[in-house]
């Protein structure tokens, strides 16, 4: 827990560093500012006066003190003509140097948010070193050949959701529909992911794993087109396919890697646990850098209309959706001719007995009521993710009233870089137990929600806003690692896949709750805090119930890495 808490600490003090440079850079643009305008006194041949005070403060910030004499004003004056070459000289030299520097802090010293980079990455890829992912046993030639042939293609389409995340808010925001109406088509993407992800599981064990991932693709590039219309209607056709894209891409292709890995290649499954550190490593980097590209197309042109009254609009923000369009066209070629197909096996047909969904269902419930653990996971989940979603549907509006324009894909990227210093800080304390690691990511989510709350909307308080954020995000990341051992500890495994989709019933509950209810962003998240609260509250339930029983679970029972 003490580590834990030094890695957050690390976290802070490089927004702190990056605050300080924030303050340095606006003092030093004023004092170069003053500068340049005593030098045009001086140099211009001006009023004595005027030059009078210019040579008083270039003397002061020399270290000189002032003489106050007119004798100085008076030579250069005399001497104008003399100097204007020299003046020329001069302002040439101050334009190149001047240029020079922009050409260096053009990107990193921008705003705030760009200062934030280079010390939040500093932390980032040292804990990335630090937690990297190592394998027990050498990696087979073999293996190697299969990484490169998974990962390629899946960060390109893990890639192309992350290129569009940032910027649904903004555009839909930039097309002029109000709070309630963006709140609906946000509403519309979760439920088609979730009411497609109660089959789509078994279409892909019927018709083809490689077929669903190709499908992926498809469905989010006619997502992708649609943001080009500032239609309503046709904006929430892209709603939907776009949900069913999400479903696909969190489902499909893990199951597709699996299956490749343990039966087509029999690799073992430390490896596979080696795969998914890996998987989730790549996939932390691929965001960043999504989210840094999404910022440089959508500030490259304007978002207007093709033509006058039109409604088909091209640039700004929707520059991320061509991106993301154009890397998955290319995903579909490397799937299509560097994967072989695979198929789910009916484990109930081997046995002879046919389990439907409300079946599945019935005997979730009845676990529920039998092991209390269970019902509590369920609160702890249901929770925590939903806090989670609503605040990737208000970050963008609690910004957006800040000293300037919000640069969404940089911040996007700088959300990240929060998540997996959090990713890589959990797998880094490894002698603090998984509930223990959840209080105290609890704890410090509903800290950072409340000062969330108190900083929202605010102009002089948006960075503080803003780093609230990042510790949120830091607590995102630690929390998946942490709450995957939970839940391969608690929930049985011949009811694994129905009671992860029961899961979601309550969360996408409290999403549409939080969503539909026109709440404002302040009043969002202290829900949301409240929310981490009940939380928190489940979570140490089940650390008493754990602990009780710590010394009678068998060894079998230890979690697999492949669930974790």
């Amino acid at each position: 827990m003490q580590r834990m808490l030094v890695l957050l600490l690390v976290l802070l003090l490089a927004v702190g560093v990056a605050l300080g440079a924030k303050e340095a850079a606006v003092i030093g643009a004023k004092e170069a500012a003053a500068v340049l305008a005593d030098d045009a006194c001086l140099w211009s041949g001006g009023s004595s006066t005027c030059a009078l005070q210019a040579l008083q403060r270039s003397k002061d910030r020399q270290g000189v003190p002032g003489t106050g004499s007119l004798l100085a004003v008076g030579k250069h004056v005399a001497n104008k003509e003399a100097l204007t070459e020299r003046t020329v000289t001069h302002a040439e030299s101050g334009a190149n140097s001047s240029q020079e520097q922009l050409s260096l802090r053009s990107f990193c010293g921008q705003t705030f948010y760009h200062m934030m980079i280079l010390p939040l990455l500093t932390v980032t890829l040292l804990l990335a070193y630090l937690s990297r992912p190592s394998a027990s046993e050498k990696l087979p030639p073999d293996f190697v050949k299969f990484t490169v042939q998974y990962l390629i293609p899946w960060s390109f389409c893990v890639g192309a959701d992350w290129l569009q995340g940032p910027y649904v808010y903004s555009l839909y925001e930039a097309y002029g529909f109000s709070k309630h109406e963006i709140a609906q088509l946000f509403v519309a993407g979760f439920a088609s992911a979730f009411a497609f992800s109660f089959f789509i599981g078994a279409v892909a064990d019927r018709v083809g794993r490689k077929k669903c991932c190709l499908a992926y693709c498809v469905l989010y590039i006619v997502s992708c087109a649609t943001k080009h219309s500032n239609q309503y209607r046709m904006l929430m056709v892209g709603r939907i396919t776009g949900g069913m894209a999400t479903a696909i891409l969190f489902s499909c292709f893990e199951c597709w890697m699996v299956s490749e890995h343990l039966h087509r290649h029999a690799f073992s499954e430390q490896l596979l646990s080696y795969m998914f550190g890996l998987k989730y490593t790549v996939m932390y980097f691929v965001a960043i850098i999504c989210g840094i590209a999404a910022q440089f197309g959508a500030d490259s042109r304007v978002l207007a209309p093709i033509a006058a009254g039109s409604h088909i609009f091209t640039g700004g923000d929707t520059i991320p959706f061509d991106m993301s369009a154009a890397v998955l066209l290319v995903a579909v070629v490397l799937i299509a001719f560097s994967w072989e197909d695979n198929y789910g096996r009916d484990a109930s047909a081997a046995t002879g007995q046919e389990t439907g969904l409300m079946q599945s269902a019935m005997e979730v419930l009845r676990l529920m009521a039998a092991q209390p653990d269970v019902l509590r996971l369920c609160a702890l989940i249901s929770c925590f993710e939903g806090a989670m979603f609503s605040f990737v549907f208000n970050w963008t509006p609690a910004l957006g009233n800040g000293p300037v324009k919000t640069p969404h894909g940089l911040v996007f990227a700088l959300f990240m870089m929060a998540a997996m210093s959090g990713a890589s800080a959990a797998t880094l304390v490894t002698s603090v137990k998984p509930h223990q690691k959840l209080m105290m990511l609890l704890t410090m989510g509903i800290l950072a929600l409340a000062m969330a709350a108190m900083t929202a909307m605010e102009t002089q308080s948006t960075y503080a806003c803003f780093t609230s954020f990042l510790v949120f995000e830091f607590c995102v990341g630690a929390y998946y690692p942490s709450v995957g051992i939970m839940k391969s500890q608690i929930v049985p495994e011949h009811v694994r896949a129905a009671m992860y989709t029961l899961y979601r019933v309550p969360l996408n509950a409290i999403v549409v709750c939080l969503l539909l209810n026109d709440f404002s962003p302040k009043t969002c998240f202290q829900l949301c805090a409240v929310l981490l609260g009940f939380a928190l509250l489940a979570t140490s339930r089940i650390s008493a119930q754990k602990a009780q029983r710590a010394d009678e679970a068998p060894e079998d029972d230890a979690p697999k890495c492949s669930e974790s």
